[in-house]
């Protein structure tokens, strides 16, 4: 059983009947960073809910390249699990703590039983929809129509977004793994945004500099 006081901060989201049902079946479950929360070829059985920390949503091709699709924020669920819930198929992603996390894990009975039954829980389903394809439609516009330089500041300036700092706490390994690229071609157009005075390196730590 989960806390009222801990979801009371989704009260801008959920009606009380929906955090009273939260409270009564749902499971808290932490992860430490690196931690894969759902993967692929995985059946799913429960919908999951960030509480908080960031989670990386992957796909992943036959050689084992991962593509990085989106990143969950606080009160954010996977569009991507949603849909392969309610076709009751197996996870087509991988979702990835991108640090320590708190997720409210939901039985799957419950994610039609309240979109048939309750508004503020049907706009959510409904909005997460909409706000992860939109993400994923920035993604294949930054594949199709950017330069991996562009791609590559566009990705720290989006961490820097994502994590309210301008200094990363990231390395070039991570940031390839990511992009689908080698960490060589990380590491040197990494040098090139320093030469440009966008960035500063340091160990395993990025500064930014233009934003």
């Amino acid at each position: 059983m989960i806390s009222k006081e801990t979801l009371q901060q989704f009260s801008y989201l959920f009606d009380d009947t929906i955090i009273n049902d939260i409270s009564n079946i749902a499971q808290l479950k932490t992860f430490k960073k690196n931690d894969i929360i759902i993967d692929i070829g995985q059946d799913l059985t429960h919908i999951p809910i960030l509480i908080e920390g960031n989670i990386k949503v992957l796909r992943e091709d036959n050689d084992g390249h991962e593509l990085l699709l989106y990143v969950l924020e606080s009160g954010d669920t996977c569009a991507m699990s949603l849909t392969c819930c309610m076709a009751k198929s197996m996870s087509k992603i991988r979702a990835i703590a991108d640090e320590d996390v708190k997720v409210i894990m939901i039985p799957i009975a419950y994610m039609t039983k309240w979109f048939n039954s309750n508004e503020s829980w049907r706009s959510f389903i409904l909005n997460s929809y909409q706000v992860r394809f939109d993400e994923m439609l920035e993604t294949i516009d930054t594949l199709a129509f950017m330069k991996m330089d562009e791609r590559l500041f566009k990705y720290l300036t989006d961490h820097v977004k994502l994590t309210a700092s301008t200094n990363l706490e990231i390395t070039h390994q991570e940031i390839a793994e990511d992009l689908n690229t080698s960490r060589v071609v990380i590491s040197r157009l990494l040098k090139q945004l320093e030469r440009e005075h966008k960035i500063e390196l340091g160990r395993n730590k990025i500064t930014v500099l233009d934003f």
